[in-house]
């Protein structure tokens, strides 16, 4: 059964999120808080595939709670929820490890979608695994294994989600090849993906964080102007 933690504190969003989802085949169990949240992640062994999660909550804030998950699971996926209003909380969700976001209000069919496209992500790595899918792809200093989902930098191992693992194997497998934001934001999220291109410019930043040694003058993911990105080894 495909599990969700859905993590809200207002009830009205937190029954209608829960109705349509168990209508579209999830099992689902509610968290009203933040505190609530990690208790019940923790209680349950971490058995979930995805956490949709409220960013702005009493007490323990959505934030935080993202930040906890990714520090204890890097393949769990994580759909942030924000207002229209909170534009730089979306950067930052993203920047702390959350795969997508989904703007308030939204449709039942815009949810589904966006759950659907991310469980396909996270099944696939899960299938990848139980295989033993063992190809790699190395580039210069870099070792991406697709059967463990790890990459390496000079033997030494730089921890991915899910969302930046695929964006790397799709640069990888298209070593100095400009490909465009569509064309990644395609690949990584799926053709009927609901959101906004920058969410490609905000994870690309986030990769640069981790692989590059001055993020700020990347060696690797190179900057196409007015195009996209290309993979330099």
């Amino acid at each position: 059964m495909k599990k969700i933690l859905v993590v809200e504190d207002e009830l009205a969003i937190r029954e209608f999120v829960v109705i349509n989802l168990q209508r579209a085949g999830y099992e689902v169990v509610e968290a009203d808080s933040g505190e609530s949240a990690l208790e019940k992640y923790r209680e349950l062994n971490a058995d979930f595939d995805i956490v949709i999660l409220d960013i702005m909550m009493p007490g323990i804030d959505g934030f935080t709670v993202c930040r906890e998950l990714r520090k204890e699971n890097n393949s769990i996926g994580i759909i942030m929820l924000s207002a229209k209003t909170q534009e730089m909380d979306k950067v930052s969700g993203l920047m702390l490890g959350a795969d997508d976001y989904v703007t308030k209000p939204f449709s039942p069919s815009e949810l589904v979608a966006r759950v659907d496209a991310l469980y396909r992500r996270v099944a696939l790595a899960e299938m990848r695994v139980e295989n033993n899918f063992k190809e790699e792809i190395k580039s210069g200093d870099f070792t991406l294994n697709l059967r463990n989902r790890t990459l390496l930098k000079n033997g030494r191992s730089i921890i991915l989600t899910q969302v930046e693992f695929q964006i790397m194997e799709y640069l990888l497998s298209n070593p100095g090849v400009a490909l465009n934001r569509t064309q990644i934001l395609n690949h990584v999220w799926g053709e009927a993906y609901f959101g906004e291109e920058k969410i490609v410019d905000v994870n690309i930043r986030r990769l640069r964080m981790k692989i590059e040694d001055e993020p700020s003058v990347p060696k690797h993911i190179i900057t196409v102007w007015g195009l996209g990105y290309k993979w330099e080894s």
